[in-house]
Protein backbone atom coordinates (compact mmCIF):
# COMPACT_ATOMS: atom_id res chain seq x y z
CA UNK A 1 0.00 0.00 0.00
CA UNK A 2 2.82 2.40 0.85
CA UNK A 3 4.54 1.76 -2.49
CA UNK A 4 1.24 2.41 -4.26
CA UNK A 5 0.94 5.79 -2.46
CA UNK A 6 4.55 6.66 -3.31
CA UNK A 7 3.89 5.86 -6.97
CA UNK A 8 0.91 8.26 -7.07
CA UNK A 9 2.91 10.97 -5.25
CA UNK A 10 5.59 10.49 -7.91
CA UNK A 11 3.00 11.14 -10.64
CA UNK A 12 2.14 14.47 -8.93
CA UNK A 13 5.85 15.29 -8.91
CA UNK A 14 6.00 14.56 -12.66
CA UNK A 15 3.12 16.92 -13.31
CA UNK A 16 4.66 19.75 -11.27
CA UNK A 17 8.33 19.51 -12.29
CA UNK A 18 8.31 17.75 -15.71
CA UNK A 19 11.69 16.04 -15.28
CA UNK A 20 14.01 14.62 -17.92
CA UNK A 21 15.03 11.06 -17.10
CA UNK A 22 17.25 8.41 -18.63
CA UNK A 23 16.69 4.75 -17.91
CA UNK A 24 17.63 1.31 -19.14
CA UNK A 25 15.66 -1.85 -19.90
CA UNK A 26 17.00 -5.29 -20.75
CA UNK A 27 15.45 -8.06 -22.82
CA UNK A 28 16.69 -11.24 -21.16
CA UNK A 29 16.05 -13.96 -23.74
CA UNK A 30 16.93 -17.64 -23.45
CA UNK A 31 15.44 -20.75 -25.09
CA UNK A 32 12.87 -18.60 -26.95
CA UNK A 33 11.60 -17.17 -23.66
CA UNK A 34 11.87 -13.70 -22.14
CA UNK A 35 12.20 -12.85 -18.47
CA UNK A 36 9.63 -10.32 -17.22
CA UNK A 37 9.00 -8.76 -13.82
CA UNK A 38 5.81 -7.71 -12.06
CA UNK A 39 6.22 -4.77 -9.69
CA UNK A 40 4.51 -4.41 -6.31
CA UNK A 41 3.28 -0.87 -6.97
CA UNK A 42 2.01 -1.05 -10.59
CA UNK A 43 -0.11 -3.63 -12.39
CA UNK A 44 1.23 -5.56 -15.36
CA UNK A 45 4.49 -7.09 -16.56
CA UNK A 46 7.66 -5.23 -17.53
CA UNK A 47 11.17 -5.73 -18.83
CA UNK A 48 13.59 -5.38 -15.92
CA UNK A 49 15.27 -2.01 -15.73
CA UNK A 50 15.27 1.41 -14.13
CA UNK A 51 17.00 4.75 -13.87
CA UNK A 52 20.66 5.62 -14.07
CA UNK A 53 22.56 6.72 -11.00
CA UNK A 54 24.89 9.70 -11.13
CA UNK A 55 28.22 8.72 -12.70
CA UNK A 56 26.93 5.35 -13.91
CA UNK A 57 27.34 4.15 -17.51
CA UNK A 58 24.37 2.82 -19.44
CA UNK A 59 25.73 -0.73 -19.43
CA UNK A 60 26.56 -0.58 -15.70
CA UNK A 61 23.01 0.58 -14.98
CA UNK A 62 21.59 -2.28 -17.06
CA UNK A 63 23.72 -4.82 -15.19
CA UNK A 64 22.79 -3.37 -11.79
CA UNK A 65 19.06 -3.15 -12.54
CA UNK A 66 18.69 -6.74 -13.77
CA UNK A 67 20.62 -7.94 -10.73
CA UNK A 68 18.37 -5.99 -8.37
CA UNK A 69 15.03 -6.65 -10.09
CA UNK A 70 15.46 -10.13 -11.53
CA UNK A 71 18.45 -11.68 -9.80
CA UNK A 72 20.28 -12.03 -13.12
CA UNK A 73 24.01 -11.74 -13.79
CA UNK A 74 24.65 -10.56 -17.34
CA UNK A 75 27.38 -11.82 -19.61
CA UNK A 76 27.38 -10.24 -23.06
CA UNK A 77 24.90 -7.41 -23.70
CA UNK A 78 24.04 -5.66 -26.97
CA UNK A 79 22.34 -2.34 -27.61
CA UNK A 80 18.88 -2.70 -29.14
CA UNK A 81 18.05 1.01 -29.28
CA UNK A 82 17.17 4.32 -27.68
CA UNK A 83 13.50 5.21 -27.24
CA UNK A 84 11.69 8.32 -25.97
CA UNK A 85 8.43 8.74 -24.07
CA UNK A 86 6.78 12.13 -23.57
CA UNK A 87 3.57 10.94 -21.84
CA UNK A 88 2.56 11.79 -18.28
CA UNK A 89 4.26 15.21 -18.26
CA UNK A 90 7.78 13.88 -18.47
CA UNK A 91 10.61 13.30 -20.89
CA UNK A 92 11.89 9.75 -20.58
CA UNK A 93 14.69 8.27 -22.65
CA UNK A 94 15.07 4.50 -22.36
CA UNK A 95 18.15 2.70 -23.60
CA UNK A 96 17.25 -0.91 -24.33
CA UNK A 97 19.72 -3.78 -24.31
CA UNK A 98 19.40 -7.46 -25.24
CA UNK A 99 21.18 -10.26 -23.45
CA UNK A 100 21.03 -13.95 -24.27
CA UNK A 101 23.99 -14.64 -21.97
CA UNK A 102 22.97 -14.53 -18.30
CA UNK A 103 22.63 -16.62 -15.18
CA UNK A 104 19.91 -16.47 -12.54
CA UNK A 105 20.47 -16.30 -8.77
CA UNK A 106 16.77 -16.25 -7.90
CA UNK A 107 17.18 -13.26 -5.57
CA UNK A 108 15.48 -9.92 -6.26
CA UNK A 109 14.55 -6.77 -4.34
CA UNK A 110 11.25 -6.26 -2.51
CA UNK A 111 9.74 -3.90 -5.11
CA UNK A 112 9.38 -6.90 -7.42
CA UNK A 113 6.36 -9.13 -6.74
CA UNK A 114 7.23 -11.80 -9.32
CA UNK A 115 9.90 -12.79 -11.83
CA UNK A 116 8.87 -15.19 -14.59
CA UNK A 117 9.91 -16.45 -18.02
CA UNK A 118 7.31 -16.28 -20.83
CA UNK A 119 7.51 -17.85 -24.29
CA UNK A 120 8.10 -15.14 -26.90
CA UNK A 121 4.96 -16.28 -28.71
CA UNK A 122 2.78 -16.28 -25.56
CA UNK A 123 3.41 -12.95 -23.84
CA UNK A 124 1.07 -11.85 -21.03
CA UNK A 125 -1.88 -9.64 -21.99
CA UNK A 126 -0.91 -6.99 -19.43
CA UNK A 127 2.64 -6.52 -20.71
CA UNK A 128 3.54 -2.81 -20.92
CA UNK A 129 2.88 -1.73 -24.56
CA UNK A 130 6.35 -0.31 -25.28
CA UNK A 131 7.95 -3.46 -23.91
CA UNK A 132 5.69 -5.61 -26.08
CA UNK A 133 6.74 -3.57 -29.11
CA UNK A 134 10.44 -4.12 -28.40
CA UNK A 135 9.84 -7.86 -28.03
CA UNK A 136 7.85 -7.95 -31.27
CA UNK A 137 10.79 -6.26 -33.02
CA UNK A 138 13.25 -8.83 -31.67
CA UNK A 139 10.93 -11.66 -32.71
CA UNK A 140 10.85 -10.13 -36.20
CA UNK A 141 14.66 -10.14 -36.33
CA UNK A 142 15.26 -6.41 -35.74
CA UNK A 143 18.26 -6.44 -33.44
CA UNK A 144 20.37 -3.62 -34.88
CA UNK A 145 20.39 -0.37 -32.86
CA UNK A 146 17.17 1.60 -33.36
CA UNK A 147 15.77 4.96 -32.25
CA UNK A 148 12.10 5.75 -31.79
CA UNK A 149 9.19 6.33 -29.43
CA UNK A 150 8.69 4.18 -26.39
Amino acid sequence: MLLHFIYHAYRVYLFLFRPIRTGVRVLLIKDNQVLLVRQTYMPGWYLPGGGLKRGETLEAAARREVQEEAGAELGEVRLLGAYSNFREWKTDHNIVFVSRDFTMSGLHDNEIAEVRFFPLDALPEDLWPGHRQRLDEVRAGVEAPQYGEW
